[in-house]
């Protein structure tokens, strides 16, 4: 899936919401936003995919002997398929 600033932007928004409407000293509240906003923006980096295609050149175990492989991979979330 494309990045999207809409679901970041809300996420942040909501983090601050959430501050707003708590009862809590300073410290507590700053350690809790600052781990929304880590939340929010990790979720946001790892919602985009990214597509890479590469060629590797040198020997193969199987079949045995020089060559060239060619692959293509999608990272999405964070992990790659």
């Amino acid at each position: 899936m494309a990045l999207d600033k809409a679901i970041l932007q809300k996420a942040i928004a909501d983090a601050f919401a959430e501050q707003r409407n708590l009862k809590s000293d300073p410290e507590s509240a700053a350690t809790k936003l600052a781990d929304a906003l880590a939340t929010a923006i990790d979720d946001y980096i790892k919602s985009g995919d990214v597509s890479v295609t590469t060629q590797v050149t040198g020997t193969c175990a199987t079949p045995s002997g020089a060559g060239s492989i060619a692959g293509t991979g999608v990272c999405t979330n964070g992990k790659m398929s």
